[in-house]
């Protein structure tokens, strides 16, 4: 996970570190992004043991004043640039010569960069400073900074030396925030509107100012300083349109902290408020209020999503054309309120729009207000569209990166790494995992943890996954998450079926079936007809047929025909059965949905040994075996391996004699340098560095006895799961 700090700052802090990793894990540990934006906050935020400031303070103060005067100018600037310094020190009447006793004193380092020689030094000088000593040398800073060249630098330095309020210096940072946010700065924008709102003399407008801050501050991922920002706001006096921006913000925050309960509430109060004076507001307000009505899972009681849903298709619409938001909550209101055939059309639509090629994908408009929405996944997910879930998903992902936006980015991660398991890409879907895990680290929230639960039952690994299965199952009762629960429950679907133990799956999966959570029928139908059909409840398999032939009527995607005809294969016998799990096959094949596929070929192969056509049989058991070993699908592997022992074969197992198997890595870098991507365009992917791929690129030529990336074509398998056509 990255984050967009200011590069001279970071090499500042690089050089006062003296590169060592540890010293730049500590230097800024307890501050947030918002405070570490253009790195003004390691100035004065960080505190020093009681020791090692008194140690700095007691060799300040024997150096002479004009000495201790230039420190405190320099340490006022986190950019280290020397003619700055120079310019800022002279109009306070401070020679070049004041810096020769700190710098003979080891404190501090003039060269192509001032920088102090501890990096703690720079917070004990400025801490030693009075407050009209600081304004003092921010000014000098800000008068000496080209508001041509740095424009953003000098509104901060002026912002830091004004006395009091100051609207000139408030629209000053105002500009600034606008091109922070321009370059993906979220952070620094958050910080230049929080001191901008703080300088501003109308009452009214800093209420606006705030409430924009607010906003900045929760994207940036800084909640409790959003929330603090938001209770300064409602001291004051609002008008209608800030009481309802600031309940929405509040209810978007306790969404974001899965106090999901709370959040319907509030931005459900957020809509009725915009619905008078801002329609295309309410309209948002009312998607997420939808959004955490289907978290909630209550489908008919008061405020439940029926309800829910009728309310949003009541809601005033603005006379624009038709945008994603508008598209979306009227996809979903109709869909709850009429049904499938009615309302899935409309999910295409919205899914169609977002994704068409002629739209901007630097259009932040747009982006932001998908991003903003947790629901965003649903449209592909419930019409069996796993390309464009997949694809939405990496678009997502990207935005928030860019937009250096971790709320936003944690949940698009996640989403992210659940369509690359569905895709059979473990690998990459384990880096997603890891770097969701990071950023809720990093902003202070609790780790979604929703794919890494998926991925440790799709990997068989039973304790680690029961016990997050249960966990997350537990947590989400108690808080009155419904969905949130099934989805464990859908987790303990797929661990039970790869593990063979076919009727606590069955029972799992009919759970979430019976609840029928808008996005998980194409999950949760695989596991229930697979289970159903080993214990023979043959009634629940013709249920959940049913079920996928009429959506697949209305939506025919890949996905959809490729499970509808394995369960009708499942009712079927001889010739009939045998046609339809190949032409589930065939549609599943186009699907890029590695583990159905290769659940298709186990499948297929347990019903060809169950019909003693062992040598057909052994064809498709091999494939569904090499298939799930190499995504790392232990437990579905090992079933695979126990119906080969059935037929008489031996499953082969990676020894010393298969070392030149390729590992999941390097089989997902293999398969898009296959596809014609460079090195960068791979890394960008699977979130590694050109020189990682490279690395794992020549490991795969060297394996595979090649020596370039055209040579790929060749030799790597066409049928590996997530492997796109060359």
């Amino acid at each position: 996970m990255r984050f967009l700090l200011d590069e001279r700052v970071r090499d500042r802090i690089v050089a006062e570190t003296g590169g060592n990793p540890l010293a730049q894990l500590e230097l800024p540990r307890g501050l947030t992004a918002t405070q570490l934006a253009g790195g003004f906050g390691l100035i004065s935020s960080q505190a020093l043991s009681g020791r090692i400031e008194e140690s700095f303070l007691r060799r300040l103060d024997t150096l002479p004043p004009a000495c201790r005067r230039l420190l405190q100018v320099a340490a006022a600037d986190p950019v280290g640039e020397p003619s700055l310094l120079w310019n800022a020190s002279a109009s306070l009447g401070i020679g070049l010569e004041a810096a020769t006793p700190a710098i003979d004193a080891g404190l501090l380092d003039v060269g192509i960069r001032v920088q102090f020689r501890h990096p703690l030094v720079r917070s004990a000088v400025y801490r030693s400073a009075s407050l009209a000593e600081r304004q003092d040398a921010h000014r000098a800073l800000a008068e000496a900074t080209d508001p041509r060249i740095d424009p953003d630098r000098r509104a901060w330095h002026r912002a830091q030396a004004a006395p009091g309020l100051d609207e000139d210096v408030a629209e000053e940072l105002d500009r600034s925030a606008d091109r922070a946010r321009a370059r993906g700065g979220l952070a620094a924008a958050a910080a230049f509107l929080e001191r901008a709102a703080t300088l501003t003399p109308e009452p009214a407008r800093r209420a606006r100012r705030m409430l924009t801050a607010a906003r900045a501050k929760r994207d940036a991922g800084d909640l409790d300083a959003a929330l603090g920002l938001l209770v300064a706001v409602e001291a004051g006096r609002l008008d209608a349109l800030q009481t309802a921006q600031s309940e929405y913000l509040r209810g978007e925050i306790a969404f974001d902290q899965l106090r999901v309960h709370d959040a319907a509430e509030l931005l459900q109060s957020a809509a009725k408020h915009f619905e008078p004076i801002d329609a295309q507001s309410a309209r948002e307000a009312r998607l997420r209020t939808l959004d955490a009505a289907m978290w909630l899972g209550d489908l008919e009681g008061p405020a439940g999503i029926r309800e829910t849903a009728a309310a949003a298709r009541a809601c005033p619409r603005d006379p624009q054309p038709a945008g994603p938001v508008d598209l979306l909550l009227e996809a979903l209101a109709v869909l709850y309120t009429e049904g499938y055939a009615a309302g899935a059309p409309l999910l295409v639509r919205a899914n169609n729009l977002v994704l068409a090629p002629e739209v901007d994908p630097d259009d932040d408009s747009r982006w932001l207000v998908l991003a903003r929405s947790k629901v965003f996944a649903v449209p592909a997910a419930e019409v069996w569209d796993a390309e464009s879930w997949h694809a939405l998903a990496l678009r997502i992902t990207q935005f928030a990166r860019l937009a250096g936006a971790p709320i936003y980015l944690q949940f698009a991660l996640n989403h992210l790494a659940w369509t690359c398991v569905l895709r059979g890409e473990f690998a990459t879907a384990a880096l997603v995992i890891d770097e969701e895990r990071l950023l809720a680290g990093t902003t202070g929230t609790a780790p979604l943890g929703f794919a890494e639960m998926l991925l440790a039952a799709w990997r068989g690994q039973e304790g680690k996954a029961s016990q997050m299965i249960d966990a997350t199952e537990a947590a989400a009762s108690a808080g009155g998450l419904r969905k949130v629960a099934d989805f464990a429950v859908y987790a303990r679907a797929v661990l039970q079926n790869g593990l063979g133990n076919h009727d606590s799956a069955c029972v799992a999966a009919k759970r979430v079936f019976d609840s029928d959570h808008v996005g998980f029928a194409a999950l949760v139908i695989p596991e229930l007809a697979e289970a159903a059909s080993r214990i023979g409840d043959t009634e629940l398999v013709a249920a959940a047929a049913a079920y996928v032939s009429e959506r697949a009527q209305v939506t025919p995607t890949p996905w959809a025909l490729g499970v509808e005809a394995r369960l009708r294969a499942l009712l079927a016998d001889g010739d009939v059965a045998d046609r339809l799990y190949r032409e589930s096959l065939e549609h599943l094949g186009r699907s890029h949905l590695g583990v159905e596929l290769a659940r298709g070929h186990l499948i297929y192969g347990e019903w060809l040994r169950r019909e003693n056509r062992r040598v057909d049989a052994r064809g498709e058991l091999r494939t569904a075996h090499d298939m799930f070993s190499a995504i790392g699908a232990d437990a579905f592997a090992d079933r695979a391996s126990r119906e080969l022992l059935a037929t008489g074969e031996t499953a082969r197992r990676r020894t010393i004699d298969t070392r030149d198997d390729l590992t999941p890595q390097e089989w997902q870098v293999a398969r898009l340098a296959r596809g014609g991507l460079s090195n960068p365009e791979i890394g960008t992917q699977l979130f590694l560095s050109p020189r990682t791929v490279q690395y794992h690129l020549r490991k795969v030529f060297t394996k595979m006895g090649i020596r370039s990336r055209t040579e790929l074509v060749h030799v790597l398998p066409r049928d590996f799961p997530g492997t796109s056509p060359g």
